[in-house]
């Protein structure tokens, strides 16, 4: 074990940070993508600094195998961009740079300061940049070169004693970013490791901050606990610590007055889990039809509707509308909205083949054959949605078969949830 140190103001060292040898923490570099090396390799030789930093390292030390491996350096993004020519800058106030491998991307994050807080975008030191990082888990640097790892704030230990630790002070962690509640949830049910009882208080009390923030990120969210496989766990701590009713406001409200609608609901969400376990890489609407269900099942008497040969395109327009209000603030791709719908209305045995004009305006004119735009006219969002629903009837459900041909055939996969 090597210790890192500073200076005070007297001149006197200070332990800054304690650095972990590769006997003690056992991460190999053959467990490293080797395009992330490179890219590590690459910054070095140009005489930047260069870690693998977040939940890379966090998943590494659990003995799991990292979906990404994001880097962070000291060079600013338009210097990596120079060195990079497989690379684009993304982000308009906070600017990263993304390489691209293949169908490998790599995201490049430079250093930030406290100058503005811990949401601030001016660059900075590394010693700095670890003060703005959420939790302490997700807070180490790992430098895969001489197999270090540098931690500043006891990330190492409180992975080992499997507990969640903020890095920023309570009182500004959530206001500073509201979302940091949502990844504190998410950390919590994916990882198994324990929530404080004052970190959750705090979650509870500020759960009111994710009303400003934007439906673009609340979506991103959202979709990641969709398909994360850990749904059902995350969901349910949500609506304990209050959050769920800023991500789904309308389910949550059917949830609160129907005992059935919530119990359907879990249930769908432990089935959404389980696909997800054995077909990570289906489409999305193949999951958001989870999601949906048993609101479209409550929207009204379906097999009145069958019988009395409703006109298919104005009982889909009608589903359309009202389900999409349902899932907001989410906005989730329409054509995967729109396959989650048709899979639902199969699994209540209505079938339906949506007409080339159901979204077409009254004064719009067909599009040509050759166009392939799918959007029309636009939704209203101010349209009430259904604030009760009927129980749902005790009955055994199938389960969401494709409605279409798919362009390649899912894999089975199996992996164990934590």
């Amino acid at each position: 074990m090597l210790f890192r140190y500073t200076s005070d103001s007297n001149g006197k060292p200070v332990r800054q940070a304690i650095i972990y040898t590769e006997n003690e923490h056992c991460i190999k570099q053959s467990q490293i993508d080797p395009d992330a090396l490179r890219v590590i390799r690459q910054l070095r030789s140009y005489g930047y600094q260069a870690y693998i930093v977040g939940g890379a390292v966090r998943d590494l030390l659990v003995g799991n195998s990292p979906n990404d491996f994001d880097i962070t350096t000291d060079a600013t993004p338009s210097k990596i961009k120079k060195i990079f020519r497989n690379s684009r800058i993304i982000g308009r106030r906070f600017r990263l740079v993304h390489i691209f491998y293949g169908l490998k991307i790599f995201e490049v994050s430079t250093f930030r300061s406290l100058v503005d807080g811990s949401v601030g975008n001016t660059f900075g030191t590394l010693d700095e940049d670890v003060q703005r990082r959420d939790f302490t888990m997700n807070a180490l640097y790992y430098d895969p070169l001489n197999g270090h790892i540098i931690d500043y704030v006891g990330g190492v230990k409180d992975i080992k004693a499997r507990k969640i630790v903020p890095v920023i002070p309570l009182e500004r962690i959530f206001v500073e970013d509201p979302v940091r509640m949502l990844r504190a949830i998410k950390y919590t049910s994916t990882t198994g490791f324990k929530m404080p009882s004052k970190l959750k208080r705090k979650i509870t009390t500020s759960a009111s901050l994710l009303s400003p923030v934007s439906p673009s990120r609340l979506t991103e969210e959202l979709l990641k606990i969709i398909t994360s496989g850990h749904s059902y766990d995350i969901v349910k701590r949500c609506l304990e610590t209050e959050l769920y009713m800023y991500l789904q406001p309308t389910a949550t409200s059917l949830m609160f007055e129907n005992r059935k609608f919530e119990e359907s609901y879990m249930k769908n969400l432990r089935e959404l889990d389980a696909f997800c376990v054995m077909q990570p890489d289906a489409r999305l609407g193949q999951k958001l039809a989870y999601i949906i269900y048993d609101f479209i099942a409550g929207m009204t008497d379906w097999d009145k509707e069958i019988a009395s040969h409703s006109t298919t395109g104005e009982l889909y327009k009608n589903t359309w509308k009202q389900v999409r209000n349902f899932v907001l603030p989410m906005n989730p791709q329409r054509t995967e909205l729109e396959y989650a719908i048709r899979a639902s209305l199969k699994r209540l045995g209505v079938s339906i083949k949506i007409p080339k004009n159901a979204f077409r305006g009254r004064n719009e004119k067909p599009k040509k054959k050759t166009e392939t735009s799918t959007n029309s006219k636009k939704l209203s969002n101010s349209q009430k949605v259904v604030n009760s629903i009927k129980g749902n009837k005790n009955k055994k459900t199938p389960k969401f078969d494709n409605v279409s041909n798919t362009s390649a055939k899912q894999k089975n996969c199996s992996m164990s949830l934590t």
